[in-house]
């Protein structure tokens, strides 16, 4: 029985093959199998088989020696991958389904894929030398996935063990407020003070239970992805192993990048503000706490900055981008105006990937689909919708009786703007639906309408106004607030967060600012910087990591990391 020897791993060559004994990888022991169970399909060192033998139910099974393996049996029975299967442990995954693109057992096959035309025994599968280099391929980009998103599963772990230690110190702070208001008032506080406590400790307790929760799924997937990385590492396994390992580490790191942005998403942390009730004594006793708690918006805090070019050969002018959105994988969408083109740029990397012509200049763009983008193209008075799925392309248009500008989509519909005094809800197929341009007493609503968003419930319009500033409309076209103050001069373009933050852009304040929902001003994310043109378009990843901005007549655009 031989041990720790270097195993022979091309499976196109004309050697012998050195398999491993699958009851010594499971005890994480690599030892050279020397005989081969027909009936359990299974591979046994000499120690191992005597246990296999012992066995009632295999009784009578035919094994194989190494002599037989050279004579030749071993290249007429190709090599098995030894995973087992999740679902039934007693076979191994060894067939696959081109069809869904899985690997599993011959079970998993008669069960779930009974149906399939191109399901193949997976040893005879990658026999074939295009199939073998692709894997290896493969291979290699999915391990620098894997160790990529082992590195964001404990980033994001990290951020969240220092977001409940804030939390649980701005607990302390909470407390420390509602005891202070306490003192100064008599004894029947007591209740009050009480039902105060206890609805802060309530609050704080399901934060930090949603919290704990996202821990353990974030630890969960590194778990996942650091063993199919380790698998994949491994330097002694059989092709047909890492054709399976491949498999499953796609699975996890799939799995892992859904829950880092689904636990980024659902556990948003908030910062809470205590508000005591300015009331006399004797009308306290009619409430039924202290003061009123409720979260405060949390603000961006910019922490690096790094400029991209996403100007491409073929551009006959300078990059003009005049609208911008973001897709859940990352990838960036940007209308460039002069050139006549919607530009597809890489996730992280933010070079331009694609890009696709269109019939006259666009202006802002938004997100129909996982798949599918549409972008206002003024000067046609069109609404054009753009492919992802491979190349981009136009598929279809709808026409409008006005130069279309402004641009937004949720809930079916698309919001239009003319780029003047009216905002128009439209239907995917082009039929209009409502039409805001007047308040109930006749006055215009807008003077220069230059971008729009709408929240995710469809409750909430937001107009980037350049005389009015912001103006937050509720979804009857009904005035909620505005905001034209000195630190939003000439607003330009809006855009909505993952957690409803409203982004606004000034083209002469030079900056961003971020607004609650409602409207109110949180702060400046972005401060005006000098000698740099105006800013057209601002953005943020799904995962609220990243903000990008582009600027009017400029190659490049700017991320800042949050």
């Amino acid at each position: 029985m031989a041990t720790g020897r270097q195993l022979n791993t091309d499976i196109l060559s004309d050697e012998i093959f050195d398999i491993l004994c699958s009851m010594c990888k499971n005890q994480g022991t690599n030892t050279e199998a020397g005989k081969f169970c027909v009936d359990c399909d299974d591979y046994f060192c000499e120690n191992c088989v005597k246990v296999h033998s012992q066995v009632p139910l295999c009784a009578g099974h035919k094994v194989l020696d190494t002599s037989q393996f050279q004579s030749g049996i071993s290249k007429s029975l190709p090599r098995a991958p030894t995973e087992r299967c999740d679902r039934h442990s007693h076979k191994h995954i060894d067939m696959y389904c081109q069809n869904h693109d899985k690997v599993g057992c011959s079970t998993c096959m008669a069960v779930d894929h009974r149906s399939c035309q191109d399901t193949f025994y997976i040893p005879e599968f990658i026999q074939n030398i295009h199939i073998y280099k692709s894997y290896q391929v493969a291979q290699r980009e999915i391990q620098t996935k894997l160790k990529s998103l082992a590195n964001t599963l404990v980033e994001q772990a990290d951020r969240f063990t220092q977001d409940k230690q804030r939390l649980l110190k701005r607990k302390a702070e909470l407390l420390a407020d509602i005891r202070k208001f306490r003192k100064e008032i008599n004894d029947q506080l007591d209740k009050l003070e009480k039902n105060s406590v206890d609805e802060i400790e309530d609050k704080v307790k399901c934060l930090e239970d949603k919290i704990e929760e996202s821990l353990k799924q974030l630890q969960a997937h590194k778990a996942k992805v650091t063993s199919a990385n380790d698998k994949l590492a491994s330097p002694n396994q059989n092709q047909a192993e890492v054709f399976v390992y491949v498999q499953i580490a796609e699975d996890a790191a799939k799995a892992a990048k859904k829950c880092i942005v689904d636990t980024r998403i659902n556990c948003t942390l908030n910062d809470f503000e205590f508000h005591p009730h300015n009331t006399f004594p004797k009308e306290l006793e009619q409430n039924e706490t202290l003061g009123t708690l409720s979260e405060k918006p949390t603000s961006f805090q910019i922490k690096g900055q790094q400029s991209y070019c996403v100007k491409v050969e073929s551009d006959e002018q300078d990059c003009y981008i005049t609208g911008a959105c973001c897709m859940e994988d990352g990838t960036i969408i940007l209308a460039d105006s002069l050139n006549n083109k919607l530009k597809r740029l890489h996730s992280y990397k933010y070079t331009v990937i694609d890009y696709c012509h269109l019939p006259a200049y666009p202006n802002q763009v938004c997100m129909i689909n996982n798949t599918q983008v549409a972008v206002t193209v003024p000067s046609k008075q069109e609404v054009h919708f753009v492919s992802l799925e491979g190349q981009m392309k136009s598929t279809n248009k709808i026409m409008t009786d006005f130069e279309c500008y402004g641009l937004a989509y949720i809930n079916n519909n698309l919001y239009i703007s003319d780029g003047n005094t009216s905002v128009y809800m439209y239907t995917l197929s082009g039929r209009k639906l409502k039409q805001f341009s007047k308040t109930q007493s006749g006055q215009k609503l807008f003077s220069d309408i230059r971008s729009l968003a709408v929240s995710k419930d469809g409750t909430r319009i937001y107009v980037a106004d350049y005389h009015s500033g912001l103006i937050v409309l509720d979804n009857n076209g009904q005035v909620i607030t505005t905001y034209n103050g000195e630190q939003l001069q000439i607003a330009n373009c809006c855009y909505i967060t993952e957690a409803g933050s409203v982004l606004v852009s000034g083209i002469i304040s030079n900056n961003v600012l971020q607004f609650t929902p409602d409207g109110e001003l949180i702060g400046e994310v972005i401060d005006a910087q000098r000698g740099k043109g105006g800013i057209s378009s601002v953005i943020c990843n799904q995962q609220m990591s990243r903000t990008c901005i582009s600027r009017y007549y400029d190659y490049n655009i700017e991320v800042y990391y949050i």
